[in-house]
């Protein structure tokens, strides 16, 4: 079996329209890649980023016996496109390609008896506290700085007992992980259907998806009481930390704990600025010499 990608190069406000042109000609899967090595300034909340200049691709699956006509399904897309819109084809090799990022992943040790585990790999010390994960729908492996740093922080907080806040929870590993290190509820939140879905999955398959609660924001603003929280952990970043510090104070007890990541060491100081009219902030854990975590305790 082969795969047949479609690149259409268009100008942002195209984007939303060449998606669905593609997937209403079969796109098995669309992506959107940046066509110009554009940055991206941090989002606020709720806020998706796009470059100004997209790369909209879709993949199709072709069957050897029913073989895809690329000149008529390109030849379709530009009639409904600008004319000097880019289109180009390229034929994929049999693999199974959505899943080919799994070679990348091993075991990761964030503590002495704390690792993460890719769920289709042997855990290293069996003895250990093992958070088996399957990271592939939404962000949050372990890899990245800032979620190592969290995962390192709960590893050396007392979380047993304790009600928990997973805040922007993308794969639930932080949420998984306090659950598997004894705490008595996890209430996990995130902005995308995708990380709600992945967080389950992955509480499920450690056995703890009894003592866990997740759903996407306003779900959670229903669901959850006010100062209810012993313990708050949020891996998002600096625009969207400030703008919630508020918010945490509310869901948060009297000197209940807290980690905040996903800031880099220039924002800082802002951020802490912002915390400390409601927190105690007491260490401040840099890793990879940008990526930093800001940690303590709400004020009494």
């Amino acid at each position: 079996m082969k795969w047949l990608q479609i690149h259409i190069t268009v100008d942002q406000p195209q984007v939303d329209f060449t998606e669905t042109l593609l997937l209403s000609l079969g796109a098995v899967s669309v992506t959107l890649d940046d066509a110009e090595d554009q940055a991206l300034l941090e989002p606020l909340p709720g806020e998706t980023p796009l470059w100004n200049k997209v790369i909209v691709t879709g993949i199709y699956q072709e069957d050897e016996q029913e073989p895809i006509d690329v000149d008529a399904l390109i030849a379709f897309a530009k009639m409904q496109l600008p004319d000097d819109t880019p289109i180009r084809s390229e034929i994929l090799e049999d693999q199974v390609w959505e899943r080919s990022w799994m070679d990348y992943y091993e075991p990761i040790q964030i503590s002495n008896n704390f690792w993460i585990v890719p769920e289709w790999l042997p855990a290293p010390q069996e003895s250990a506290v093992n958070l088996k994960l399957d990271p592939g729908l939404a962000f949050g492996t372990g890899n990245h700085a800032s979620t190592f740093l969290c995962l390192q922080w709960l590893g050396t907080t007392d979380v047993k007992d304790k009600i928990v806040i997973d805040y922007g929870c993308g794969s639930g590993i932080l949420g998984v992980a306090a659950l598997l290190l004894g705490a008595k509820k996890v209430y996990a939140t995130d902005i995308d259907p995708q990380a709600v879905l992945a967080t389950k999955q992955n509480a499920e398959l450690n056995g703890v998806l009894d003592r866990l609660w997740v759903g996407l924001p306003e779900e959670f603003n229903a669901e959850f009481k006010p100062q209810q929280a012993d313990v708050l952990v949020a891996n998002i970043l600096a625009g969207p930390l400030m703008t919630l510090a508020p918010e945490f104070a509310t869901l948060t007890q009297p000197k209940a704990q807290f980690a905040l990541a996903g800031v880099i060491e220039e924002q800082v100081e802002d951020v802490c600025a912002t915390y400390n009219k409601f927190f105690d902030v007491e260490q401040i854990e840099k890793r990879e010499e940008t990526w930093c975590r800001i940690s303590g305790r709400r004020h009494a």
